[in-house]
């Protein structure tokens, strides 16, 4: 695999000439709508496969290798027909294997909402271990609410996919509520029911596990979320389920801030068997423009979660959209979110140059739009999945997860599948 960063001028042909590769394959591979108008800074995945090289007068092994930016050893090992490679016949056919990374076997979360386009959820499939049903929403009796869960179940299992339910504490038609959090974490007959209503959806509907998202908790329910995981866990592990819990990205024990005091990372990472870490929204929707997921800022929540976590029960999170902001920047305006491949599109449309943060690993671009208004846009491409996953292999952590798989991002599959292995638990 290797990604391409398209320069001013360069074409489709021309990149297709450059890898030796079918540009009806790069096309199809990225799922190019508009091949024939490329965006400057835009990333494509190149998969090459194998490829055939004729031996040309003063080749040599070490010079093929070297001109294909393969090992010597790869290129003798796809070549068993080669006993001496000190000697090479003009008009020769040499097997060119492709540059490969393999970061080994991986766990992949992906959220999903129940009207997901179904066509979008057939392809995503392949590529995940668990998916994670967002959301039932307990309320303050211990009671749920409804969704239409079963076609997506159904859908998972067909494809060795673990279905979890998750649970929030997001009020209904609102969002998450700090109070209805608290009135739940504060009466045990309360929690009693909520785990005998979870049980009885997880078997009626045939769940793998449940994955519990509660947020923006009072610090003072720090300890009565700790005790609601313990009760949880102690009900559900002898029959067999798996538990994850969403934490939220701190860099310390101490971090202050209502989205972090009362996420307590050492419990979770004893009494789950996963955790995810939502290392993503710096940039958010009423932010300053900046990078949804900084890789630098990533680093520091990795830091401190692998000290107090096992490594292999953490998933990291990984954003599948951006923001377009208007600019300039004024307290309390809003973005708009907008989808990876939607944000390319964009750029094209607008006559933009995608630049690149190196400190972030995120692309962004400006334009102006028909009001003569500045934007500022930042996304993701292949080159922040790859920046991403191959932090999870320095981290040497369990897997990723993914919010959400709603916006189809070809880019991202592309590259997860290159450069590790997908496991399957069922």
């Amino acid at each position: 695999m290797r990604i391409h960063v398209v320069r001013p001028g360069e074409s489709i042909y021309s990149i297709a000439r450059l890898y030796d590769v079918p540009s009806e394959r790069i096309i199809s591979d990225n799922e190019l709508e508009n091949p024939e108008q490329l965006v400057p800074g835009q990333t494509l995945v190149i998969l090459e496969g194998t490829r055939q090289y004729t031996v040309r007068p003063g080749d040599s092994i070490f010079t093929i290798a070297r001109r294909y930016g393969v090992t010597v050893a790869d290129l003798l090992e796809a070549n068993p027909g080669i006993t001496n490679p000190a000697v090479l016949q003009v008009g020769q056919e040499i097997n060119i294997p492709p540059r490969e990374i393999n970061f080994g076997e991986i766990l992949v979360n992906g959220y999903a909402f129940p009207e997901i386009d179904r066509e979008v959820l057939r392809k995503t499939l392949p590529s995940l271990s668990f998916l994670s049903i967002f959301s039932y929403e307990v309320r303050p009796d211990g009671s749920l609410n409804t969704i239409d869960d079963e076609p997506l179940i159904q859908a998972a299992r067909a494809a060795r996919v673990a279905p979890f339910m998750v649970i929030t504490n997001i009020e209904e038609g609102g969002s998450f509520s700090s109070d209805l959090a608290n009135q739940i974490l504060t009466n045990e007959q309360v929690q009693d029911t909520l785990i005998d209503n979870v049980l009885r959806i997880m078997r009626e509907k045939n769940y793998y596990g449940l994955d519990i998202d509660f947020e923006y908790l009072y610090p003072r329910d720090r300890e009565n979320y700790n005790n609601f995981l313990r009760k949880v866990s102690e009900r559900i592990r002898p029959l067999g389920y798996s538990l994850t819990t969403a934490l939220a990205p701190k860099i310390s024990g101490e971090q202050m801030g209502l989205l972090y005091e009362a996420h307590d990372y050492p419990v979770h990472g004893a009494l789950a068997d996963h955790v995810i870490l939502m290392t993503y929204e710096w940039g958010y929707t009423y932010s300053p423009p900046r990078a949804v997921a900084p890789l630098n800022e990533v680093r520091r929540v990795l830091d401190y979660a692998v000290s107090v976590i096992p490594r292999r029960k953490i998933l990291m999170g990984i954003p599948n959209y951006g923001y377009n902001w208007t600019l300039p920047f004024r307290e309390g305006s809003a973005a708009t979110t907008i989808s990876n491949t939607g944000a390319v599109d964009l750029a094209r449309r607008v006559g933009a140059f995608i630049q690149f943060d190196e400190l972030a690993q995120a692309p962004y671009f400006r334009y102006y739009d028909e009001s003569a208004r500045q934007h500022e846009v930042w996304f993701s491409d292949a080159r922040s999945i790859y920046a991403s996953l191959a932090l999870v292999n320095e981290y040497r952590l369990g897997g990723i997860s993914l919010w959400t798989i709603g916006r189809y991002s070809p880019q991202y599959y592309l590259v997860l599948n290159a450069v590790y292995n997908i496991r399957k638990v069922l």
